[in-house]
Order: structure tokens, then sequence, then C-alpha cells
């Protein structure tokens, strides 16, 4: 019997056209589930239950890390940063704030999404919505620090523009990756992906 490639090949060709759909429809729900709020006191064990859960589990509390989570008003919004918070079908998963070291620079610091909303889309979220907010409040760019063991977010922070620099030993004991990105072009990355359409963060 003699087999009927043209057919086969377009019925597979089909099946991959309905998978790839479901691909997109899926991310496509999972990001309009998705909102970026601004932190409210009420948020403060949230920013600090997520960033402690990442910290904990493969680093060491330092006295800056315990200071701005338990301090995060006084820590980076008194100065004119900022920290937004990330809900997940109305439920709080996720932050990420911005500390202003300078006139035109902020640090792109504490982003954390809680363990139980991974792999939504949140994360890439919370960092396009801070680009937004940086640039409403006046940065040309945006530093942070990491490290090589969490290879996941370096891999998305690559991904979205951020460029390495070499690292100051000043900072954080854990950091040996220091990252930095331009607001203008990260501004034309916001427009691109459509995540200027999360709720606002003014």
């Amino acid at each position: 019997m003699v087999k009927n490639t043209k057919s086969e090949s377009v019925l597979n060709k089909k099946k991959a056209e309905i998978l790839h759909y479901k691909s997109i429809t899926t991310k496509s729900t999972a990001m309009n589930n998705i909102s970026i709020v601004p932190y409210e006191s009420w948020h403060q064990p949230y920013f600090e239950k997520f960033n402690r859960q990442w910290i904990e589990a493969w680093f060491t509390m330092e006295p800056l890390d315990e200071w701005v989570l338990t301090n995060p008003e006084k820590a980076i919004l008194k100065d004119g940063g900022s920290i937004l918070m990330a809900l997940y079908a109305g439920e709080v998963a996720g932050t990420v704030g911005l500390r202003k070291l300078g006139e035109e620079v902020y640090e792109f610091t504490k982003m954390a999404v809680d363990e139980n909303f991974r792999r939504r889309g949140i994360a890439e979220a919370l960092c396009y919505a801070s680009f937004e907010k940086a640039a409403a409040l006046g940065a040309s760019k945006v530093i942070l620090y990491s490290n090589t063991k969490n290879a996941g977010a370096i891999k998305l922070y690559e991904k979205i523009g951020f460029k390495h620099l070499p690292v100051e030993n000043d900072v954080y004991a854990r950091a040996n990756v220091k990252m930095e990105i331009n607001i203008t072009k990260a501004g034309s990355a916001i427009r691109q992906t459509g995540c200027n359409k999360l709720e606002s963060c003014s």
C-alpha cells in the first residue's frame, strides 16, 4: 500500500499550526491575567516574603537585604524610588523595586515572583513595567546586580536588553554580575511587546 505523503505532510503542518496557536493562546491568556499596580503599605509582607524565598534558598541575607525588605518605604520610596506589585488573577504574585541612586540612575532591585506563580510571564511583565516607571521618574538608565547562580533571571535580563558591565564589590557580597539598560532603548522594547498595556503604574 502506497502512503499519501502529500496528505500526511498537510496533516502534520495543520497539527503544528494548532499546537503553535495553543501555545500563543496560553501565553496570551496568562499575560491577560497579570496586572501591575503601585506598592501600598499592606504589600510589605508580600514584598518581604517573595524576596526571602529566593535569597534564603540560594544565598545569605545581608544587612542591606534586611533593611530593604523590612523597611521598603524608607529604603526605596522615601528617596524617590518606586515599588511595583504584580497581581495574577487578582492575587499578589510578584514584586520589583527601583531604588534611586542618582538623578537619572535607578537600581532594578528585589524582583521576585512567588514560587506558586512562576513560569507565567510575571517576571517579564514586571521588568517592562519597571522600565515604564523608570522613564516616568526621569531615569536614563537602570542597573542591576545578580549572581550567576540565578541563570534563568540573567537569561531574561539579556533577552530584554540589559548589557553586562564590570562588577564592583562594595554593594552585595553575593553579586558577581552587574548589568545596565538604556531606558530609551527599553521603551522601544515595551512598545514592541505591548507590555505598556498593563495596568498603570503611575
